[in-house]
């Protein structure tokens, strides 16, 4: 911890790792908002595996997105599992950033991280850049919430929702392979259907579901209203760099050590521009997430340049207010619209997403 790099702005704290380039810590009003897996700082720690799993916290950036079976690096790549360095920070009466850069190239290209607080905003700012490099390059971001009593979720516009097989691990709700337009019905594994938009709440199962954002689709959302936090936490990205969330449903279906069935109540939000769990090698060509119509890979080049921009922001959920209905940033104003019409409005940098909205 006394490695980690911090910024402050108001009510808001941000810590980042180095070391790995992982989001360790993201408090509002002293309250931690990511999730921190229990073995983390164990002497079981060694058993997840890749450094990043070891450490398995926060939020972190992976390129390539998962095992990659086109260069060699650990689960989530290099970007999640190595050195970030040239920390800079800038700090005024009502903002604060950090900057880094990630020591090693992936796949020839840069990766620099930008994260930002401003004050009166419960909001993280995120911004990578990949620069340069060659071939088809796979991305997500991997923020994780517990959700201890289950919740809702709400999600921007969605073509589809899919699972490629086979599953993640042996215990899982959901069907593999499957596929459905309706996000309230998806196929389960023992023939009924799973309602994607609630939190499942009971344990011992491990999923994986790509959702691919509505065709035109500019600024997407996922929105968490979890019960025994009691907030509304809202993920939102540049649906254009990042077409796919992809839904990480961690609730005790690791039986094996470190998890030992113990991690619960985990969702993971990954946005970003993938082929789901099928891997790097297939997001470079014809795949079941590309058939939507999205792209699956970035592609590098000497000139180019890659802009990803992220941002959690977290609000008070009062008494009685339902699931969310929608999600609107207009100018400097992030509203969320409960589903019986009562409204939250949050002060938000509308020039952090630019021509989005």
């Amino acid at each position: 911890m006394g490695d980690w790099a911090r910024i402050k702005a108001g009510a808001c704290e941000v810590a980042i790792d180095p070391a790995l380039g992982n989001i360790r810590r993201f408090l509002v009003k002293g309250r931690e908002i990511l999730h921190t897996a229990h073995w983390v700082g164990t002497e079981a720690a060694p058993l997840a595996g890749a450094p990043i799993d070891q450490h398995l916290a926060g939020d972190f950036f992976a390129a390539p997105f998962g095992a990659s079976d086109v260069i060699d690096a650990p689960n989530h790549g290099w970007s999640a599992n190595s050195h970030w360095s040239g920390v800079t920070r800038s700090q005024d009466d009502d903002h604060a950033e950090i900057s880094l850069t990630l020591d090693r190239d992936v796949m020839g290209a840069t990766i620099t991280k930008t994260l930002g607080l401003k004050d009166g905003q419960a909001v993280l700012y995120q911004t990578h850049e990949i620069s340069g490099g060659r071939g088809d390059l796979t991305f997500a971001h991997h923020p994780m919430f517990r959700m201890e009593a289950g919740g809702h979720l709400a999600f921007s516009p969605k073509r589809v929702a899919l699972t490629t097989a086979p599953a993640l691990e042996p215990a899982h709700l959901l069907a593999y392979p499957a596929r459905s337009t309706n996000l309230s019905a998806f196929p389960a594994r023992d023939g009924g259907v799973c309602d994607l938009t609630r939190y499942p709440s009971a344990t011992g199962h491990e999923d994986f579901v790509t959702l691919v954002e509505a065709e035109g689709a500019t600024l997407g959302w996922t929105a968490l209203s979890r019960s025994a936090e009691g907030d509304i936490i809202v993920v939102l990205k540049d649906a254009r760099v990042a077409p796919v969330t992809m839904l990480w449903l961690s609730n005790g279906g690791r039986e094996y050590a470190p998890w030992d069935g113990r991690h619960t109540g985990v969702l993971g939000i990954e946005d970003g521009c993938a082929a789901g769990a099928l891997g790097h090698a297939a997001a470079s060509g014809d795949n079941a997430v590309a058939a939507e119509g999205v792209a699956t890979a970035l592609t590098l080049g000497a000139d180019v340049r890659h802009t990803m921009r992220h941002a959690i922001a977290v609000f008070d959920a009062p008494d009685g207010f339902g699931p969310v209905a929608d999600v609107t940033l207009e100018g400097d104003v992030l509203q969320v619209r409960g589903a019986c019409g009562e409204t939250l409005q949050m002060a938000f940098d509308g020039a952090f997403f630019r021509d989005l909205t």
